[in-house]
């Protein structure tokens, strides 16, 4: 059962909030979508005896959520006393890890036998600074936990990734976000169709914090949530569209790719990373027999690795649709 089945008639009124926090799980089990992970941890927090862990997976998948709800649940009222949370983005060098975390480990406290330091977006740290955070995780295992997030596990030294019990989060499940999608758009009275939910689904690609913030967004701009509000709201191009510009290219018609393609980027404003992540999303979606869909894929990887490289977009994407064009 998720928040949204117990909003109040007061929460529901206030629409100044932000939806990703006011709906955000409190406990283990309102997580949606990771219900395998949940009882894992459910399990080490009945039995107060939390490991280090590591969690990984992409954005807005419920780490964040779980390790907060892993500290309520442990702590109660006294969480944020015995929790400390760092962005190692922002403060990813080793002064961060010898001061901050250790001042807050070696700090006193009552109650409870250990704190929890969460460190997010843990992959962005250092080398240096990974060092001195397995040397600090040794320093203070008798009193302090934890829990490091990231997108990318490989990131993480071997030595901090033994120190821990890992959980890889996945993208969540398009049923999972619809479910919950249509529950906060009861609790709040809004309006939406089904074509709606379906392009918020499309839109988030499993990352629930990303189709919340597109719904309250929408809500906003339209009185109904409907298809067209939620890809302007987005800047994210119809799947029919995309494939439409796929299938030109692949007939020869550059022309016609050519003009989808400056649509998408002119007038929806879309970035060029974006259409391509779209593309790789698509392509077995398509239809294209087997050589084409190996071919376009081919393709994309070698235009997504230039453009994040410092190419530019619009040359990129224009010479990955004439390639298709000419058979290449």
């Amino acid at each position: 059962m998720s928040e949204a089945d117990n909003v109040s008639e007061e929460e529901t009124a206030g629409r100044g909030e932000i939806w990703i926090e006011k709906y955000r799980p409190q406990e283990l089990d309102d997580v949606v979508g990771h219900e395998d992970i949940v009882s894992r941890l459910a399990r080490y927090v009945e039995r107060n005896d939390l490991p280090n862990l590591l969690f990984s997976g992409p954005a807005g998948v419920g780490k964040t959520t779980c390790a907060v709800a892993i500290a309520k649940e442990l702590y109660g009222d006294d969480w944020e006393t015995n929790f400390l949370e760092l962005n190692a983005s922002d403060q990813r060098g080793i002064d961060v890890v010898r001061d901050r975390i250790k001042n807050f480990a070696r700090s006193s406290f009552g109650g409870h036998d250990y704190r929890i330091i969460f460190l997010d977006e843990a992959d962005s740290l250092t080398s240096d600074a990974q060092s001195a955070l397995r040397r600090t995780m040794e320093q203070f295992s008798n009193n302090t936990r934890f829990i490091l997030s990231c997108n990318y596990s490989s990131k993480i030294i071997d030595p901090i990734q033994s120190r821990c019990a890992t959980f890889r989060f996945r993208p969540i499940e398009s049923e999972a976000v619809a479910t919950q999608i249509q529950k906060i758009a009861e609790a709040e009275d809004i309006e939406t169709t089904e074509d709606g939910i379906d392009a918020l689904v499309y839109a988030a690609d499993g990352d629930m914090r990303k189709a919340i913030n597109a719904l309250q967004a929408a809500a906003v701009m339209d009185e109904v949530v409907d298809e067209e509000a939620v890809y302007t709201i987005t800047a994210t191009a119809r799947p029919e569209d995309i494939e439409e510009m796929v299938g030109h290219a692949i007939d020869g018609d550059f022309s016609k790719a050519r003009s989808i393609l400056d649509d998408l980027l002119t007038d929806k404003g879309m970035a060029g990373g974006d259409i391509i992540d779209q593309l790789h999303r698509s392509v077995w979606e398509f239809d294209l027999d087997e050589a084409d869909a190996v071919r376009l894929m081919d393709k994309i990887g070698e235009v997504d690795y230039r453009i994040s490289e410092g190419a530019n977009e619009r040359v990129q994407l224009e010479a990955l649709l004439a390639s298709l064009s000419l058979g290449e």
